[in-house]
C-alpha cells in the first residue's frame, strides 16, 4: 500500500510501477476501483505500470484506491493507494 496526499480540486495522476512484481510476465489488463466520491476521469496502461487520472474528493477524507491488474501469464493482482485529501 501507498499513501499520498491530494487536493480535492485537483485533477492528478496516480501511477502503480509493477515491474518489481511482474518478473518476465507483462500486464494484460488494468482496471481501477475508485471510491464514488472520486471521479476517474481516464485510465491507461503499458506492459509494466498502470495509471488513473482522478478528480474530486472531500476534504479530510481518506480513500482507498485499487489497481487490479491481470497479466499475460494469468495472474490477478492488486496495488491499494490510499490518498489523504487535503489542502495543498
Amino acid at each position: 500500500m501507498k499513501s499520498t496526499l491530494k487536493d480535492p480540486d485537483s485533477i492528478e495522476d496516480f501511477k502503480v510501477d509493477w515491474s518489481a512484481d511482474l518478473g518476465s510476465d507483462t500486464i494484460a489488463d488494468s482496471a481501477w476501483i475508485v471510491p464514488s466520491a472520486l471521479t476517474k476521469v481516464t485510465d491507461a496502461h503499458d506492459t509494466t505500470s498502470a495509471t488513473a487520472r482522478l478528480s474530486g474528493g472531500v476534504l479530510g477524507a481518506i480513500y482507498d484506491v485499487v489497481n487490479r491488474i491481470t497479466t499475460a501469464g494469468g495472474q490477478v493482482k492488486d496495488f491499494t493507494i490510499r490518498i489523504l485529501m487535503a489542502d495543498q
